[in-house]
């Protein structure tokens, strides 16, 4: 494996969370799609349930996905930018049935900056490893998702939200069809 178990978790919450906006809706619109979201990834900690704290995520989201799309240089800044304004301290911890992994927040710090901190971390293995270019977009012509290649051979071009990889293919095929019988 590229990563560790809980940097793989991570990025796949960072994932998760873009892909919020990848369909046809936001799925992160009210504190009903927020708490679904926190509890699908396990996100530990406290919570104020208040829209403030929707916001501050909704907000989290959009500056995750410039870090995403942004240039190695402007990455590393924005990544360097989340830890620094929440006074990240790494520390390992177990809890939940997850064995050891980093925390670098407390567990009473807000929810926004937790996960801020989580994806900052993970994005710092990712950088100082150099392995951006696992970090993508869907290669679907229609789908605006992000994916994380952990593929092996860095092959993986289209997203899990929907069924991008086959309706690429079948066009694909069906050009190529179109194309023998002229």
């Amino acid at each position: 494996m590229t990563f560790a178990p809980d940097t793989v978790v991570a990025l796949g919450s960072v994932v998760d969370l873009l892909n919020t906006t990848a369909g046809e809706t936001d799925s992160l619109l009210t504190l009903a799609d927020l708490d679904q979201f926190i509890s699908e990834q396990r996100f530990s900690g406290s919570r104020t349930h208040s829209d403030a704290e929707l916001r501050s995520v909704r907000q989290l989201r959009a500056q995750l996905r410039d870090i995403w799309v942004a240039s190695e240089d402007e990455a590393v800044e924005q990544v360097n930018f989340i830890l620094r304004n929440a006074r990240a301290l790494p520390q390992l911890v177990k809890h939940d049935g997850f064995d050891y992994h980093i925390h670098a927040t407390t567990q009473q710090a807000p929810l926004s900056e937790r996960m801020a901190v989580e994806a900052a971390m993970a994005l710092v293995d990712v950088l100082r490893s150099g392995e951006r270019e696992r970090l993508r977009s869907c290669a679907a012509s229609d789908c605006t998702a992000v994916l994380l290649d952990l593929s092996k051979n860095r092959s993986k071009r289209y997203c899990d939200t929907g069924n991008c990889a086959n309706r690429e293919h079948v066009r694909a095929y069906r050009q190529r069809q179109s194309a023998q019988k002229q």
